[in-house]
């Protein structure tokens, strides 16, 4: 079997938050990329605002480097397993990946997320024990934590035999043992030149590219990014893009780019085994499709791409404040924009509803849908949103519901109350590990519409220590009904301006989500009652003054203090008849019918 020897494609796979980023920095540093007296900022690779915001990958990323004449392609994919869908397209493009595990912290649910699925793909592992610089670090348990990762994950004896490394990112040092002296990452590069495979060439077949990213750009169009399989794609080919439904169509190749670095450069031909960048006259292309020649019309193997199993209703924005703030408010721009995050991203499914004033989104989880929000609020519009809502299955009959797998660290004094609070939602505890210095290990078995909602909970309950990850575990039979808010809405009942004074009267009632000054609308949530019943309220209401009582007395009222209510917040508070109004300089919550008189007659079946 012919094989490409002077390229390696690998992925950078791990948790959230274990240095996957940071250790690419490294790796194109000491690569000769940038110049010795270059400022380059940190995290290089996460380019999008809301990446740097989040602290976190969203969307898997290409860069290369070079090793002793071999080109390494290098795709950062993201730790979170609502972004799933990135890590198994990346995963489409390489031949083997490095497991990054932080050195105190260990295995968590998106290393075994994450992991699992490289596993499958049957690809070789370089495990990367980082951080062992912490004064928590425990590298010899986290490494056995390991290998019974890779056991319970039913990995091969090959896999099971993988190099492993001991690595301080941020210094850009790896070690083959804790006693050695290297000072870079020189070791590392030498197992991903000698462990992983280089690419099959085939060259009696013609050149094929499974599409595994799509970009646009203003200048050449549509942009299909994939690995290069079979034999050389030349710039002048004719070829033939095929969607998963086998419909053909022929296009001409205006560019062919590889990476190089952090950019890409131009080429006339690209060999088999490298990572390349197609612009021409592409027509309408999903993730998934396949690219041959038209001498050879047959289609690669589609992708197998997990579920979504939370879905959102998405609609325009009918606030009394609409088109204040935002620049896009028409629902057809609207559906625009998600049709096309569809078609780049392939854990998202939107459908359209009997209302055409609504869609349908569907993901992997609610932190992907906020994302998705989130980027569209930046870049101006404004819309409305729905509670996430899990995605029923049927089978033989019965009724399913996606099932988590949740871990959760805390303090032993938190052990009861979050213990608690996760029985009254239908979970089952089946781990309790004591790691010493007063924290605990919980993992729990949980319906994944009992985790909507619990995050604030949870942080409030464990005083901001606590740590709760999860991931998909599979479907089980529908496991009744689960009451997931045990407080009402403060429901503002007229327009106008937030008074100091009105807002000082409310505090006993709940807690508040807005401040004096901030304009408000009948059927706004202003605050969380402490009752179950929601309230309808008056926060504009000023001081009757007298010839007795001083217009300035109002100057004397303190409030508590408001956190600023986000995105992550407002969709975790929501009831189903309760939306949030999202648009770039807001966020939020309502009723879903803003007239309290109507929502009175529903309420007593007079509608």
């Amino acid at each position: 079997m012919e094989r490409n020897a002077s390229i390696r494609n690998i992925a950078i796979i791990a948790h959230v938050d274990h240095g996957k980023t940071t250790l690419v920095d490294a790796m194109l540093k000491q690569s000769g990329l940038f110049r010795d007296n270059q400022v380059v900022r940190d995290r290089v690779l996460d380019s999008m605002e809301l990446e740097r915001e989040h602290g976190i990958t969203i969307r898997a990323k290409n860069c290369s480097v070079n090793f002793n004449g071999v080109k390494i392609n290098i795709v950062d994919t993201p730790g979170h397993a609502d972004f799933g869908g990135e890590v198994e397209r990346a995963l489409s493009m390489v031949d083997g990946a490095l497991l990054l595990v932080d050195a105190a912290e260990g295995v968590l649910p998106q290393t075994r997320f994450v992991l699992k699925k490289a596993l499958e793909k049957r690809l070789p592992i370089i495990v990367v024990l980082n951080k062992i610089d912490r004064k928590d670090a425990r590298p010899d348990e986290v490494l056995d934590e390991i290998y019974d990762l890779f056991i319970d994950l039913d990995a091969s004896d090959e896999q099971l035999d993988f190099d492993y490394f001991y690595c301080v990112a941020k210094e850009g040092v790896a070690k083959k043992s804790l006693d050695d002296n290297s000072k870079d990452l020189k070791p590392l590069f030498e197992a991903i030149v000698s462990r992983v495979d280089a690419p099959v060439v085939e060259g009696s077949k013609p050149p094929q590219m499974q599409v595994s990213d799509v970009s646009y750009s203003d200048y050449l169009g549509r942009l299909a990014i994939g690995k290069i399989l079979n034999s050389e794609l030349k710039k002048d080919d004719e070829l033939l893009l095929i969607d998963r439904e086998g419909k053909k169509t022929a296009f001409r190749i205006n560019k062919l780019q590889v990476y190089e670095g952090l950019g890409v450069k131009e080429v006339h031909s690209v060999k088999a085994g490298d990572i390349a960048v197609v612009a021409g006259d592409i027509p309408s292309i999903t993730i998934g499709d396949t690219i041959t020649r038209k001498d050879y019309p047959y289609p690669l193997p589609t992708m197998k791409i997990d579920e979504p199993t939370v879905s959102m209703m998405f609609g325009i924005n009918t606030s009394p404040f609409a088109g204040k703030e935002g620049s896009i408010v028409q629902m057809n721009r609207i559906k625009d924009r998600l049709f096309l995050e569809e078609k780049r991203n392939v854990s998202i499914r939107v459908e359209e509803t009997d209302d055409p004033e609504k869609l349908l989104v569907k993901a992997r989880g609610e932190l992907q849908l906020v994302i998705l929000i989130e980027a569209m609020r930046k870049e101006g519009f404004e819309l409305t949103v729905g509670r996430p809502q899990v995605i029923f299955k049927e089978e033989g009959g019965k009724l399913l519901e996606p099932i988590e797998h949740l871990f959760i660290d805390c303090s032993e004094e938190f052990v009861g109350v979050i213990t608690s609070k996760l029985q009254t939602r239908r979970a089952k505890l089946v781990n309790l590990t004591n790691k010493g210095s007063g924290r605990v290990r919980l993992e729990f078995i949980v319906p994944t519409r009992a985790l909507i909602g619990f995050r604030d909970e949870f942080l409030t309950d464990t005083k901001g220590s606590g740590i709760m990850n999860s991931y998909l575990e599979g479907y089980e039979e529908f496991l009744g009904d689960i009451k997931s808010r045990f407080s009402g809405s403060l429901v503002s009942d007229r327009e106008g301006v937030a008074t100091p004074y009105a807002l000082f009267n409310l505090e006993p009632r709940g807690r508040l989500f807005i401040k004096p000054g901030e304009k408000v609308y009948e059927g706004m949530i202003i605050g969380e009652h402490n009752r179950e019943n929601d309230l309808d309220v008056n926060p504009t209401k000023e001081k009757k003054l007298s010839n007795m009582r001083a217009a300035g007395r109002d100057d004397n009222i303190i409030l508590a203090p408001v956190l600023p209510m986000n995105l992550q917040r407002a969709v975790n508070f929501i009831r189903e008849d309760e939306c949030v109004e999202v648009t770039p300089l807001s966020v939020r919550l309502r009723k879903v019918i803003l007239s309290a008189q109507k929502r009175r007659m529903i309420k007593h079946g007079r509608a």
